[in-house]
């Protein structure tokens, strides 16, 4: 009975380790791909799935993801091999190519297609209208920046002047954008969700307009890497865009709350209800595309934006600074 016992418990032990080395096999023949966002939002709900529900493990990735918040840290992060890939607004190429980037930048996806921000009033306000907001302090985003460029183009299609009509306040960091509306400052801000949902639920502000919807299909958030870097893991990056293109296809398919509940554990302080109306925000406006592909009509659309903002360093032609290739292969074999 001992000698049946003991030869039980060594097959046992050589069956776990066995599964335990394969696991460890399984594990090490990942490629680790390091992701800086320029913020952690609701709005880039396809990347969160496509961790959370293995589809970049299916593709053999190991996504080693970092928030850099502002797009000026997150392309410094990138530019300094801190990162492999960037999520991040597009004009940050443009702004590295217009310096004389001797390795520019490439835009090879595209997440989101329209503005991720949300006009919030600090007053409740019943019949809400655009000309409200002259004569008050509007809390800006980063100068430069998409959200700030986007809110102005939009603005300015309202008959408003920024810096005439309003008291603009832009110099405060974009971490740090919430908490100075929360603590008094300004009269409206310009807010991504969750927090624009959390504050509404909290009475600290009211959700008054939409700039995603105001401002229409745009290239705001993209991945993109350095050229260096995208001609040497072109295979990686066709298995990257593959696993976003399920996650994204997903995320159109499923129920708000089911796909809130996907993405709760990047963020554990907000209530699965404020997640499921956010992402239900995004999905009826049309934030969250499943055509990853950045087209020059989008891309030239960005520029009339940083043209109309004076951020526009200098007009770069389309083919220069995006790369289809990477998605279009991605998508045929998905």
């Amino acid at each position: 009975m001992k000698k049946g016992l003991k030869i039980s418990f060594s097959l046992l032990m050589t069956a776990i380790l066995i599964f335990s080395l394969g696991a460890c096999s399984k594990t090490e023949s990942l490629k680790k791909v390091r992701v800086a966002e320029v913020t952690r939002s609701v709005f880039y709900t396809p990347q969160y799935v496509a961790i959370e529900k293995g589809f970049f493990k299916d593709e053999g990735l190991d996504i080693d993801l970092k928030t850099t918040a502002g797009g000026d840290k997150t392309m410094t992060t990138l530019l300094s091999d801190g990162a492999d890939v960037a999520l991040v607004g597009s004009e940050t190429s443009i702004y590295v190519y217009a310096q004389g980037a001797e390795d520019p930048v490439i835009n090879f996806a595209q997440l989101t297609r329209t503005d991720g921000t949300f006009l919030v009033s600090r007053e409740k306000k019943e019949d809400f209208s655009w000309d409200q907001l002259k004569g008050s302090t509007f809390l800006g985003q980063r100068k430069g920046g998409m959200p700030q460029m986007v809110g102005e183009f939009v603005l300015k299609d309202k008959g408003i002047e920024p810096h005439k009509d309003l008291k603009l306040i832009q110099n405060i960091d974009f971490a740090n954008v919430a908490n100075a509306f929360a603590s008094g400052t300004g009269d409206y801000v310009q807010l991504f969700e969750p927090t624009a949902s959390v504050f509404e639920k909290e009475g600290k502000g009211h959700i008054v307009a939409s700039f995603g919807k105001e401002s229409g299909s745009v290239p705001y958030t993209d991945y993109m890497a350095k050229e260096s870097f995208l001609k040497k893991n072109k295979d990686t990056l066709e298995k990257f865009v593959r696993a976003i293109y399920k996650a994204a296809k997903w995320v159109e398919e499923n129920d708000p709350k089911e796909v809130a509940e996907v993405v709760q554990p990047f963020f554990e302080d907000v209530d699965v209800e404020i997640l499921a109306s956010s992402i239900e925000r995004y999905q009826k406006q049309g934030s969250f595309g499943t055509d990853l592909i950045l087209n020059e009509e989008g891309w030239n659309h960005l520029q009339d934006i940083m043209e109309e903002a004076g951020e526009l360093p200098k007009r770069v032609d389309y083919k220069t600074l995006v790369n289809t290739s990477i998605a279009e292969k991605a998508l045929q074999n998905k």
